[in-house]
């Protein structure tokens, strides 16, 4: 099963590549300019992430057909593409979704650019390369 947070990341990573959500089968659209605020995630994101939470069964990632609803549902969970190594949706019981949203991303994958990321606690990150070097 998707948890709530896999689903929030998978979002998270493939607005900072420029996809949005298509609300309603296309009368609206989110795609928050700024997703990442230190080592959180921005207010902007929060705010499209909420509008999204309140109605995820009209909700779905542009390029894919399925909604937001559905990939909280058990048979569903969040992968790494084999072809790009983004975050896709995934099938556990049944047949597999039709494609990654790298599809029509003509310069995806690019290994010249930093991939699209979380969150990153930089104290704890400093912290833990610290304690790495002080066992060395």
């Amino acid at each position: 099963m998707a948890k709530t947070a896999e689903v929030k990341k998978y979002l998270a990573y493939w607005f900072q590549l420029g996809k949005s959500v298509v609300i309603n089968n296309g009368t609206a659209t989110l795609l928050p300019r700024k997703v990442l605020a230190g080592d959180e995630y921005s207010a902007e994101f929060e705010e499209c992430w909420q509008k999204i939470v309140e109605a995820p069964n009209i909700c779905h990632l542009e390029g894919t057909h399925e909604t937001i609803a559905q990939l909280l549902q058990p048979e569903w969970g969040i992968q790494s593409c084999a072809r790009c190594s983004m975050p896709v949706p995934m099938r556990h019981v049944g047949m597999p979704s039709t494609a990654c949203p790298c599809f029509d991303l003509e310069t995806w994958p690019n290994m010249e650019i930093p991939a699209p990321r979380g969150p990153v606690n930089s104290q704890e990150k400093l912290f833990s390369i610290r304690n790495r070097l002080m066992k060395n």
